[in-house]
């Protein structure tokens, strides 16, 4: 990590509450012993939690969160003969990543171990496994339900890698993905041999070769089946597109179940859903023009986003495209690993293997830069702002059709004035009041109003001023409030 992503990442922990499960502030080294416990703990508690890192952190009061410095040097620490980091690691079981990082931060000294969360099995310390519970170390073996649950989310981890079916020949292979979908969607040339292919696919995870017979991998019957129902474990993954008449359920128009992998029928799938979304007629100078309700770009980064983020493991249940006359939403199994409102500037797939492959295909954006552009052609387009719902057991983002601005409600405005100003954020620039005002399409003279919406946004918490020593509202400039 470079220095100033340790100053963001202190940002960041600053902002917690407290010590929670994945997070340990202390202020001065114990022994080694207290050290080795915490790893095993913050890597087991960052797995529960769905972080990807634990953080042990020295010279940070854990009473106040005050930066007050420490005087340990973990990198110069030993004990015995041993440097600290190989006497840990050498009592770690499984080995996870560690790395130790020591910094100024507000002229005090700061010790990090940043802990890679585990996968596969719960970390012990001396054969023992540790668990955070609140801010609270404790033995793993009183809590059994908490390590079922991390041997549980660690076979989510490898969903993609799993066996869907088991063939014997390359002709059942061919017969059953698109192989030559591949190097189309890659701009490649198809290999004239089909040895190339078939080896192509095993470096790629979506085939392997084990005992005499060929295994098609979820991840290659997911992009390339020809017809998903022939992988049993997979059928209900297919995507479903129900189309509505009016507002509401009660009637109809269209239910349609796709068949095709992911990458062989995405294009078909977004041409499917932009045919039947509602259109508005506008007049120019001499021609009427057809003008889709909802951009394009927005349509397909949320469904993608919907393939990519599903959690595969929900059984029985898979992506669903719902279209009503008023808006379209967009349904994925599983809850989101990240905070709804960080969707804009930060990222995080479940299915980092499917997500890779349909980057490279350009079905989607680049890691960290969709969502916001969602966002742009939103307000482009002028419509409300994108809504996503927490359910149960899945994730829903709504988008809507345009509205007059006084049809908006206050919700809709003050999450319009946050997505707008995380927006300008990430793209290097900040909110002001004529920013906002351009958003809504409201004019100078009506400035008030937008004062208002940011007020709201403010006072709900999702906003701050960039300059909270500016006494000028009118050239005032409004970042998010994790900024």
């Amino acid at each position: 990590m470079k220095e100033i992503e340790i100053h963001k990442l202190i940002d960041r922990l600053l902002k917690l509450p407290k010590e929670c499960e994945w997070v340990e502030f202390k202020m001065n080294f114990k022994s080694e012993e207290e050290i080795g416990k915490y790893i095993s703990a913050l890597s087991n508690g960052a797995c529960l939690q769905n972080e990807p890192f634990g953080y042990l952190v020295f010279g940070i009061s854990d009473k106040t969160l005050k930066v007050e410095g420490t005087s340990f040097r973990p990198t110069l620490k030993k004990v015995g003969n041993d440097e600290l980091e190989h006497w840990l690691l050498q009592r770690i079981s499984p080995r996870v990543e560690v790395s130790i990082y020591e910094i100024i931060y507000q002229d005090k000294l700061i010790s990090i171990f940043k802990i890679e969360a585990t996968i596969g099995q719960p970390v012990s310390f001396n054969h023992v496994d540790y668990i955070r519970v609140g801010s609270i170390t404790r033995t793993l073996k009183d809590f059994p339900a908490k390590e079922k649950k991390i041997w549980t989310k660690s076979s989510r981890q490898k969903f993609e890698r799993i066996v869907s079916l088991e063939v014997e020949t390359t002709d059942e292979i061919v017969k059953l993905l698109d192989t030559q979908a591949y190097f189309d969607l890659l701009e490649l040339p198809y290999p004239t041999n089909r040895d190339t292919v078939i080896d192509k696919f095993i470096s790629e995870k979506f085939i392997s070769f084990k005992s005499g017979n060929y295994q098609i991998t979820n991840l290659g019957a997911l992009l390339f089946a020809k017809n998903l129902n022939e992988f049993d474990n997979l059928k209900r993954k297919a995507v479903r597109v129900v189309q509505y008449q009016g507002k509401n359920k009660i009637t109809t128009i269209k239910d349609q179940f796709g068949a095709l992998g992911y990458a062989i029928g995405f294009q078909g799938l977004i041409k499917y859903i932009n045919d039947i979304l509602p259109s508005n007629e506008v007049i120019g100078q001499a021609l009427r023009e057809t003008v889709l309700m909802y951009p394009e770009i927005a349509i397909r980064e949320l469904v993608a986003n919907a393939l990519i983020h599903q959690d595969l493991t929900e059984t029985g249940t898979g992506p669903l495209i719902e279209i009503y006359s008023d808006r379209i939403e967009i349904s994925n199994p599983g809850l989101p690993l990240i905070t709804p409102e960080r969707f804009i500037d930060e990222y995080q797939s479940r299915n980092e293997d499917l997500a890779s492959i349909m980057r490279r295909f350009r079905m989607c954006e680049e890691k960290g830069s969709g969502i916001d552009k969602v966002i742009l052609n939103i307000e482009i387009f002028q419509l409300p702002p994108l809504e996503v719902q927490i359910q149960e057991k899945h994730t829903k983002v709504v988008l809507y059709a345009y509205q007059k601005f006084s049809d908006m409600d206050k919700k809709d405005r003050v999450r319009a004035c946050y997505q707008h100003c995380v927006l300008k954020y990430v793209t290097n620039d900040k909110m002001t009041n004529q920013s906002l005002r351009d958003r809504f399409n409201i004019a100078q003279e009506n400035a008030a109003m937008v004062s208002r919406i940011i007020k709201d946004t403010f006072e709900g918490g999702f906003i701050k001023e960039e300059d909270p020593e500016n006494k000028s509202k009118k050239f005032a400039k409004y970042i998010p409030h994790w900024a």
